[in-house]
């Protein structure tokens, strides 16, 4: 069995959008190709472009920023400007915004 995962696909990935409750601007449009899906484990490639909307984890969440520029904000905490090469942690219970201000695209390791 291989142990080598193939790059970002060159095709289309899976289109989504925010839930509309959660929406507060603009019309983001999600682009998500998953890599990986095993064992409560997702890994992939995740692009958003421009606006903000409510978000709620329930999982970890580890990110790098490959390109663009976004804005997260914790409740009562401060913005964090997020670009190109910064990385972070998202832990279970993060309630907040994401503001894309730039489309963002970032890479991601979830574990449930």
């Amino acid at each position: 069995m291989a142990a080598f995962l193939a790059m970002v696909p060159a095709g289309p990935g899976e289109i989504g959008r925010p839930d509309p409750e959660r929406l507060i601007a603009g019309d983001p449009v999600f682009e998500t190709w998953n890599l990986e899906d095993r064992d409560g484990l997702f890994a992939g490639i995740w692009r958003a472009t421009p606006g903000k909307w409510r978000v709620r984890y329930d999982e970890w969440e580890y990110c790098r920023i490959l390109a663009g520029v976004s804005i997260l904000t914790e409740d009562g905490g401060p913005a964090r400007m997020l670009r190109a090469g910064d990385s972070f942690v998202i832990r279970p219970g993060f309630s907040g915004t994401w503001e894309v201000v730039e489309t963002t695209t970032k890479d991601y390791v979830i574990r449930l």
